[in-house]
This record gives C-alpha cells, structure tokens and sequence, in this order.
C-alpha cells in the first residue's frame, strides 16, 4: 500500500530530526568536558551555549505544539547565551536529552490531518510544515556549528562523522560491492 504524501513528510521530518541529533551526539563525544565551554573569540558561541540554545528553542517550540504560542513566556532566551558558573557536561545533557525528547514526542504525535492546522511562533501564524521546516533547518545549522567546533577542537584526533577526507573512492567502492550483494542475494 502507498503511504500518502502527509505520512511520508511526517516519517521522513522525524528521520532527519533524529540524524541531525545522531550527529550532534558523536560530535559531542569527541569533545573533552572542558572543550564543551571554549569560545574561540569574544563573538562566537561554545558547544555548551549552542546546546542551551538548541535545548532551550526546542523546548519552547514542541512543548504543547499545536496549542501554545511556540515562543513560551517563561523562556529566557538570552540566558541560553550564558554559562553559569558550576555548568557541567552532565547538566547540559540532562536539558539536551529532555529537549530532543519534548522533540521527538511532539512529532510523533502529529497525525496528517495535522499538517494543515495552523500554529503561533512569537504571534505569527505558520503552518505547521513552516513551523517544522523552520525548526529543522534552524538545528541544521546549530548542529553544522557543534560539528565544526568539535572538529577544530580535536583537531587531528577527529573520527570523522561521514566519508573521511580522501577515502571518497573506497566508501563509494564499498557501497557498490554492497549493493552488488544485496542485488544478487
């Protein structure tokens, strides 16, 4: 049977949710818990501060989704751009977990018919495909700046996240032998 185009959209945004948090979680086990709060200038962001930011959005979105306005009144969205003292790797997680998880439930529950219901983001209307393409894409670019940062950090001891630089030949060579397999078993 052929899933409808709504379902398929639904299915396919929770993929790449969860990619986009697979991502940021081998990045951040790279990085050493000091390395989470390095800031390589006055104008940039830490590890740390991207992933309140992130945990912080995400709660605020997702939480009571289709019902309340996505920009929550009790969020404090500067205070995302601020370490406190006595922060730790394992507070960090705690809020990171909780908000990919507020995500991932929030998602999960939305049916089709969903998908043509409006919903508020700071008073303004979106769909609700807008408000979570408008999400997805703005993860991307937090977790791209994680990925990024994670990598500088570590330097020549990073375990690349994807095809490793050079060995472009043999991944697509595997994945030719793969599938060569996968067509003849």
């Amino acid at each position: 049977m052929q899933q409808s185009l709504g379902s398929h959209y639904l299915k396919d945004t929770f993929v790449q949710f969860r990619n986009l948090k697979t991502l940021a979680d081998k990045a951040l086990a790279q990085v050493a818990d000091s390395d989470l709060f390095a800031i390589l200038d006055p104008e940039s962001n830490s590890i740390a501060i991207i992933m309140k930011h992130l945990a912080g959005n995400m709660l605020s979105r997702w939480t009571e989704f289709l019902t309340s306005d996505g920009e929550k009144p009790d969020r404090n969205r500067d205070s995302e751009f601020e370490i406190m003292a006595g922060q730790t790797r394992t507070m960090l997680l705690v809020r990171w977990e909780s908000a990919w998880q507020c995500l991932f439930d929030a998602i999960g529950q939305l049916s089709e018919e969903d998908l043509s219901k409006q919903v508020l983001i700071r008073g303004h209307e979106h769909s609700v495909i807008e408000a979570i393409n408008r999400q997805l894409t703005h993860y991307a670019c937090h977790v791209g700046q994680i990925i990024f940062l994670a990598k500088h950090l570590r330097s020549r001891d990073w375990q690349s996240l994807s095809i490793p630089r050079g060995k472009s030949s043999q991944f697509n060579a595997a994945l030719s032998g793969t599938q060569e397999h996968e067509e003849k078993g």
